[in-house]
């Protein structure tokens, strides 16, 4: 009898010793691009991440407007059954800010070289609030949309000076002709509530960047209360593709955050 009480508590310890060492399950990592990119532009980051144990899901953003794209991007995240680490990037930061809003399983928002507005605020008026932004005069002229609306792109041979200009040239000159247009309408439509109001965020960028002014970003950065920002040097507004590591860390460190 005693034996069998020593052999069953020993059985039981052993249990509650591999339950308290079984690994937490790991949240999944969602990437939203912004104007001008795809979800490609995730694809260093996403090697990482998925060598690190993260589930990884690089969206496809639709691109036409702050309030439908922050839609789609909700579906999905809805169809998630694991905690959530949004990351946003560009355009794409606006969007997180309105997809997470009601999403009870994103855990942590982490904008790369992206907008984090206020409600109220356009991704326009945010690039123009500080000066240093060189993005207008290297668009191209507007595609005119069936409904009446604008496509925008970046003209192909000003693109990687303008975009990704610590990218090797070959990659940037092929970015340049997959670049994904955004609607002129998107880029001037106010932001809502933003969700960076009640989700913690994480932010990273670049101080080399073209599109979005590195001072308006510390100031978004810091009104958005970010629980840390990284400045990754010479890194132009595609720091996601031209230093993949950084990034990747600073996801993961919003990840395991508690």
């Amino acid at each position: 009898m005693k034996k069998t009480f020593i052999a069953l508590a020993i059985a039981v310890g052993l249990g509650v010793g591999n339950a308290m060492a079984a690994p937490t399950e790991k949240p999944t990592v969602v990437l939203v691009h912004g104007a001008f990119a795809d979800a490609s532009s995730w694809n260093g980051v996403t090697q990482i991440l998925e060598k690190d144990g993260y589930p990884v899901v690089a969206a496809a953003n639709p691109l036409r407007g702050v309030k439908s794209d922050g839609a789609a991007i909700a579906a999905l995240l809805a169809s998630i059954k694991t905690p959530v680490v949004l990351v946003g990037h560009s355009y794409g930061g606006n969007v997180i800010s309105d997809a997470a809003n009601d999403q009870a399983n994103v855990k942590a928002l982490v904008y790369v070289s992206a907008f984090a507005p206020e409600a109220g605020e356009t991704v326009a008026g945010l690039a123009g609030k500080f000066p240093g932004s060189t993005l207008g005069p290297t668009l191209a002229a507007p595609v005119a949309l069936s409904d009446g609306g604008k496509d925008l792109y970046i003209q192909q041979d000003k693109f990687p000076d303008q975009f990704a200009a610590d990218v090797p040239p070959a990659q940037a000159a092929l970015m340049a002709a997959t670049q994904r247009p955004v609607t002129e309408a998107a880029l001037n439509e106010q932001a809502g509530n933003p969700a960076w109001k009640h989700i913690p965020s994480w932010y990273i960028y670049g101080d080399k960047d073209k599109n979005i002014p590195p001072q308006a970003m510390a100031f978004m950065a810091k009104r958005a209360d970010a629980k840390a920002v990284e400045v990754v040097k010479d890194a132009s507004h595609v720091v996601m593709v031209s230093h993949p590591l950084p990034v990747a860390r600073l996801i993961e460190k919003a990840a395991s955050a508690k």
